[in-house]
């Protein structure tokens, strides 16, 4: 074969490459006329193949490919002066729904200056974009559902209160009458964490928020005398996930509910801090008061209800239940690894929110 057919042999087999692609392609010449098309271009947009080859790109099919910002683009390609690189736009169809495409457009040059050539790949990601806007409205939809499903559980949760607080004033036995009061108390904490919950964003929820509108509710609806007993939450920044902030939520619950039970005996006034700590992986959740302390009796008592529902979520959080005197008082703390229960001092220099 003579040197003097290799420029037809090597535009045979490029317009043959082109022809052949799996790709949508166009080569384009320097007035950006159509040299070749690969047959699945000609087949995704109902192009007669044998109509494309000479046409200038602007005509092809029934002219929707004549867009004024394809047509700048492809002139600065042209010059030097840009690539259209991952450039999306919508096709328009008559009697059809718009097609919405992907661009890419490389110069192509040959070292005389004059065989300019344009290869312009095209992607139709019509489908693809479609199933994004499903899925964001699939998740969207999801989102909205899962919050009024939480506050429809809230909202049965303080029916339930209200009837079981109603059965304790009508009860005439004062160990049902406390029983029923105790119940009434644990539902109301529970409907504040569903009501927080549906009040956050799906996802990471943040913790000093979400106990101090916790320790609202329980001193709303347990502390009779705010002047004379007080309820404080201190936190650092720390964010966890909804399950993990409903165990903890619950934890804080019961120490809440055990220490202003037991801890200011007799009209005592005081106060009850509730407090965590994160480093990392390792956390601290605690709640400590300043009331009448651990009974001198070490002598071993029965678990009681409360003290068996924290138990059970401390083993459910991987975490270790430790109670010590506060000196005055009690500190009962959840430590997660290494990191115990910081003294008030420590605690104070946190964001510190009153209830």
């Amino acid at each position: 074969m003579s040197s003097s057919t290799h420029p037809d042999v090597a535009l045979k087999l490029a317009l043959a490459m082109v022809a052949s692609s799996n790709a949508p392609l166009l080569l384009l010449d320097g007035a950006l006329v159509v040299i070749a098309a690969s047959t699945s271009f000609c087949r995704a947009f109902s192009i007669d193949p044998g109509l494309a080859a000479g046409q200038p790109v602007y005509v092809l099919g029934r002219g929707e490919w004549n867009s004024p910002k394809l047509r700048s683009l492809l002139d600065a390609t042209l010059s030097g002066q840009a690539r259209i690189d991952a450039y999306e736009m919508d096709l328009p169809r008559k009697d059809a729904e718009p097609r919405r495409l992907i661009l890419n457009a490389q110069k192509l040059e040959y070292g005389d200056g004059e065989a300019v050539r344009i290869l312009l790949t095209v992607s139709d990601v019509t489908d693809a974009r479609a199933a994004e806007r499903l899925k964001d409205d699939l998740l969207r939809e999801k989102a909205i559902l899962l919050q009024e499903v939480q506050h429809r559980v809230a909202n049965s949760l303080q029916i339930i209160a209200s009837v079981l607080l109603q059965s304790a004033r009508n009860v005439q036995s004062e160990d049902v009458k406390v029983h029923l009061q105790d119940a009434h108390h644990r539902v109301m904490s529970i409907a504040a964490v569903q009501r927080q919950l549906a009040a956050s964003s799906i996802g990471q929820v943040e913790l000093r928020p979400y106990f101090t509108q916790l320790c609202e509710s329980l001193s709303a609806s347990m502390i009779r005398d705010h002047s004379q007993v007080s309820l404080d939450v201190t936190a650092d920044g720390s964010k966890v996930d909804p399950d993990t902030s409903v165990s903890l939520g619950l934890v804080v619950t019961e120490l809440v509910i055990n220490a202003l039970k037991h801890a200011f005996p007799g009209q005592r006034s005081g106060k009850i801090l509730v407090g965590y700590l994160s480093n990392g992986p390792d956390w601290t959740l605690s709640v400590s008061d300043n009331g009448v302390g651990m009974p001198d009796d070490t002598a071993p008592a029965k678990a009681g209800l409360g003290t068996s529902i924290v138990e059970a979520l401390a083993r459910q959080l991987n975490a270790e239940v430790q109670v010590t005197g506060a000196a005055p008082g009690t500190r009962v703390s959840l430590v997660h690894a290494k990191i115990f229960a910081v003294d008030s001092d420590a605690q104070a220099e946190s964001a510190h929110t009153a209830v």
